[in-house]
């Protein structure tokens, strides 16, 4: 790497290794062209060309021809602004996350979807290589609770994996999506560095890059951030479906990273590498760890603050989200901020959508649970149906059930709804019309509901970890 202060030139070594070939000139130049192309999609401002480098080894001229040597010329940033960095200092925050998430999800559904090919053969393969190369590390014995449970999910994980291949999840992705190759520019996260040299290492399925950042993350202690970056990925994608493969895919990205970090620190004769990839091997462990997750539903009426309290919920819950009001709306094809002016009860509120919107929450918790995440679904919950289904649900999956009871007086609920339709931002449309029939027909919860509810009045100041901490105790 050669670096001016303004432009960075970025030159590949001649090398020639079991997973990478760059040996000759014209392979030099393959690559640097693929580099380019791959991260100019994630990182246009970085990236600028291809240069040629002429001249002689000794007297090397930057765009002088005959080339020879390529460098890919990029502008340069300050080491300070890479993200794992930034997180260590305080400078990353949930903002930051959720837009990058928007702009990942938007990348995601704009590349090709990729033929289905032996997807079950290569996440196998590529599993069985991470142990086999880290028992060269450390003792065996460090690995057997993943491996164990890596053996036992096997037969459920393959399946889920050939349905997301026939299904169009695989694409032509970043690749390397953890902290080291992302950074702070602008304001802005921005991934760069995308695998160029291999394939197979980047047309995977969407599921393994989020796993990818979401393990980075908790493996720095951010368990928090992760979780805000994975909601508003699966938000702003609507793949739910990725829940039954996700775990598989974060242990196999924390045992990578365990397995780079055990490389580089054998090569360097490192004595700290056990230090350097034990967050990583915590990070597997944690995730195959046995516990009993949790269903949470909000119970409140419109603008009562369940948006606004589950947004801050995420983090310290570590809990999946569903929404009432985008699922409605992705059941009806339709963007998070679009307005379609449907009367009370009518259009995509009527009864029959309405219904559909809580089979599908359901399924989106079912599906969390089934794999170990605990579950958080925003909706009113007003029928006293709605939330013994759910309770029911809980119980079938064999997890606990709490209810987040999201209560504000009426004048203020009147205030919100007003500046809420001023601003026409908000996914939900619920307008005064939809609140005075709430208070109609609301079913308060029963003396037995209420033995397992955290009741917030959403005027006053939150704290979101003593309410996660009372959600914990009931």
């Amino acid at each position: 790497m050669l670096l001016t202060g303004e432009y960075a030139y970025k030159i590949k070594k001649p090398l020639k290794l079991p997973f990478l070939d760059f040996s000759s000139l014209e392979q030099r130049k393959h690559f640097c062209d693929e580099e380019l192309r791959l991260n100019r999609r994630l990182a246009p401002d970085l990236y600028l060309a291809v240069v040629p480098i002429g001249g002689t080894p000794e007297s090397p001229r930057i765009g002088s021809e005959p080339a020879i040597e390529y460098a890919v010329k990029m502008r340069q940033f300050p080491s300070d602004a890479r993200l794992d960095r930034r997180l260590g200092s305080g400078g990353v925050d949930a903002a930051m996350l959720r837009a990058f998430a928007d702009r990942l999800a938007r990348f995601h559904s704009s590349l090709r979807v990729l033929e289905p090919r032996d997807a079950r053969k290569a996440a196998v393969a590529a599993m069985a290589d991470n142990f086999s190369t880290l028992e060269e590390h450390v003792p065996r014995a460090d690995l057997d609770a993943v491996r164990t449970w890596v053996e036992r999910a096997a037969p459920a994980v393959v399946a889920a994996i050939r349905h997301r291949a026939a299904s169009g999840r695989y694409r032509e992705c970043h690749g390397d999506l953890h902290l080291e190759n992302m950074l702070v520019h602008d304001g802005e996260i921005v991934a760069y560095d995308a695998l160029e040299f291999d394939p197979t290492l980047r047309e995977i399925d969407v599921a393994s890059e989020i796993a990818f950042l979401t393990m980075d993350l908790g493996a720095h202690g951010r368990s928090d951030l992760a979780f805000v970056f994975l909601n508003r990925y699966l938000e702003a994608s609507g793949d739910y479906d990725s829940l039954e493969v996700l775990r598989f895919y974060l242990v196999y990205r924390a045992l990578v990273r365990a397995k780079v970090r055990a490389i580089k620190a054998a090569q360097n004769a490192a004595e700290s590498g056990r230090d350097a990839l034990e967050p990583y091997l915590t990070a597997a462990r944690g995730v195959v760890a046995p516990r009993t997750p949790v269903l949470v539903i909000t119970h409140g009426l419109s603008c009562s603050g369940k948006t606004h309290l589950t947004d801050q919920l995420l983090g310290p819950l570590n809990a999946v989200r569903a929404r009432s009001d985008l699922e409605r709306k992705r059941l009806h094809g339709l963007a998070e901020d679009a307005r379609t002016g449907s009367p009370v009860e009518g259009g995509i509120y009527d009864v029959s959508a309405g219904r559909r919107a809580y089979a599908r929450l359901a399924e989106i918790a079912g599906a969390a649970l089934r794999n170990g995440f605990d579950a958080l679904v925003d909706a009113t919950f007003l029928r006293r149906a709605d939330r013994d289904e759910f309770a029911e649900l809980a119980s079938a999956a064999r997890a606990r059930f709490a209810i987040l009871d999201c209560h504000a007086p009426e004048s203020e609920l009147r205030r919100r709804l007003a500046a809420r339709e001023g601003a026409r931002r908000d996914a939900s449309e619920a307008g005064i019309e939809v609140l005075e029939q709430q208070l109609v027909r609301n079913e308060p919860l029963g003396a037995d509901e209420r033995r397992r509810t955290v009741r917030v009045a959403t005027d006053r100041e939150l704290d979101a970890s003593v309410v996660a901490e009372r959600l914990g105790r009931l």
